[in-house]
């Protein structure tokens, strides 16, 4: 049943200044900050605002378990329409995943849906995730209810949502419907077609995870390497600063008290620093920091670059007497903390633990409980430190990140790795088998091994572009972009022509 669409409301900010900021919520907090800047300036909403409509917000009525069909529960998903560019009912409907985060209206007016509709006449929708931003079952995130949210289900919401939402908009029977996602979203772009292809059409697929992984060592293996591309401003003596900084927080760690708690108050760690756990809940948290800085480079409201990050590391010492490193770090979490609005860089462990598992939404910040059990019961992804070369701290070690899936939910470490084996026999890693889907990436983005960066076959492309970082194809285009980030976009654009060309002749020859 679909719900039409509502006057837009503005977007909701559901952000926590005081949650958790164990290392996946410090990059999901980044990436956060970076998609409200975005939207906020107006960045690729090149129409001129006071003459074009906005978009309008509307909800579906889906059901809570769409594989029983004697389950009556439902709960209304959240999308967001922009049909400014829409010519003929007949045209393309672009579908823009909303991965684990709020889905706002920027889904629609920017990125490559928007700036891609008006060629082809597309209907463009984002569609937010299940148990994410507004999208979220009345009854809470208890774990009785989380057993609802998985990539599965958001498959089914997708399927759920092509087909009321081309009832609600009167769409031809014969449009091809193509599906857009960065990040974990882009996964599901990916495993949409790869699942359901008689009903999607085909998709773009970008910086997406498809290989789930328990130990995500490799992660810190592109970070190492991209502090010291001299291409975005990294250098030998950078990756050897950020090592040398960490290895002085871990000396001031075992120097006692005194140093714990100046190391405390510089590096904004909330709660004392004498137990283990909360030690490694601040190295994570600096770890974060550095790869967010990678992992966002050269991004519109991104905190830190690793041009900034490494001017910051190798930077004299005004000030503070201290080694150049570790007042280069000290000062990149001031800048980190003071753009995201935190007033701490990392919390005790227990506090943590005690942030996961509340489970009233209203609370639920931008929904780190929601994306720890889904890295708990399907994906792994826990970056560690532990393999000979990383340049930062061993911890936290990988039994720890896995203890907090048994602290918040009750899992056990082999329950976990069963998990990410399965997802990957689900969906099959990083030989999916799907045609007609398009993996776009970046070789500075530490999340590009788990993806596809070479083309598959004749209908499984791919595109790796040189020095761009975490889903910047999907970013709004900037006089400041590459050449080459330029011409994946122009190649983007082009595989779109292969596909939907031949589409719209075939219309043609039926008679549509």
């Amino acid at each position: 049943m679909a719900i039409g669409p509502v006057p837009w409301l503005g977007p909701l900010l559901l952000v926590s200044l005081l949650g958790s900021s164990a290392p996946a919520s410090l990059l999901r907090r980044l990436g956060e900050h970076i998609q409200r800047f975005q939207e906020s300036s107006g960045l690729g909403l090149s129409l001129d605002p006071g003459s074009v409509a906005l978009p309008k917000q509307g909800w579906l009525e889906q059901p809570l378990d769409p594989f029983n069909a004697s389950d009556r529960r439902s709960f209304l998903q959240r999308y967001w329409v922009n049909d400014q560019h829409w010519t003929s009912q007949d045209g393309p409907v672009f579908l823009h995943l909303g991965g684990e985060g709020s889905l706002g209206p920027g889904s629609v007016m920017r990125g490559h849906p928007a700036t891609l509709a008006p060629v082809w006449g597309a209907l463009v929708i984002g569609l937010e995730h299940r148990f994410y931003g507004l999208s979220i079952p009345a009854e809470g995130l208890d774990v009785a209810q989380l057993r609802f949210l998985s990539s599965r289900h958001a498959l089914a919401d997708v399927v759920s949502a092509r087909l009321a939402l081309s009832r609600l908009f009167n769409v031809s029977f014969s449009s091809p419907w193509l599906c857009f996602g960065g990040s974990y979203a882009g996964s599901l772009a990916a495993w949409a077609r790869l699942k359901f292809p008689h009903l999607i059409f085909a998709s773009v697929a970008s910086s997406a995870p498809v290989r789930a992984i328990l130990d995500f060592s490799e992660y810190n293996d592109v970070v190492s390497r991209s502090l010291m591309n001299t291409a975005i401003g990294g250098s030998l003596e950078c990756r050897a600063a950020a090592s040398a900084a960490f290895a002085e927080v871990e000396r001031r760690l075992r120097a006692g008290r005194s140093a714990q708690a100046a190391l405390r108050a510089e590096l904004g760690a909330c709660g004392s620093l004498g137990r283990a756990a909360d030690q490694a809940e601040l190295l994570g948290a600096l770890q974060a920091l550095v790869g967010g800085a990678v992992q966002y480079d050269g991004q519109a409201g991104a905190p830190l670059s690793v041009r900034k990050l490494c001017g910051l590391l190798l930077g004299d010492r005004d000030h503070c007497s201290s080694p150049a490193p570790y007042c280069g770090l000290h000062r990149a979490v001031q800048v980190v903390t003071h753009s995201l609005g935190q007033k701490c860089l990392s919390f005790s462990r227990a506090e943590t633990v005690a942030q996961l598992k509340v489970t009233e939404t209203q609370v639920a910040g931008v929904g780190d409980r929601q994306w720890l059990y889904q890295t708990c019961t399907e994906f792994g992804y826990y970056v560690t430190c532990e393999v000979p070369g990383c340049p930062f701290s061993q911890l936290p070690a990988l039994p720890s990140q896995l203890e907090l899936c048994e602290q918040v939910f009750g899992f056990s470490a082999s329950s976990i790795a069963q998990a990410v084996s399965q997802t990957n026999s689900y969906y099959g890693g990083q030989t999916p088998g799907a045609t007609q889907v398009l993996f776009v990436n970046g070789d500075i983005d530490p999340w590009h091994v788990l993806s596809i960066t070479q083309p598959l076959g004749p209908s499984e492309s791919a595109l790796l572009i040189p020095n761009a970082s975490h889903c910047l194809d999907m970013a709004p285009e900037r006089p400041s972009d590459s050449p080459s980030l330029r011409l994946a976009r122009q190649n983007i654009f082009q595989q779109l022509q292969t596909w939907l060309d031949p589409a719209k002749k075939s219309q043609v020859r039926g008679g549509v």
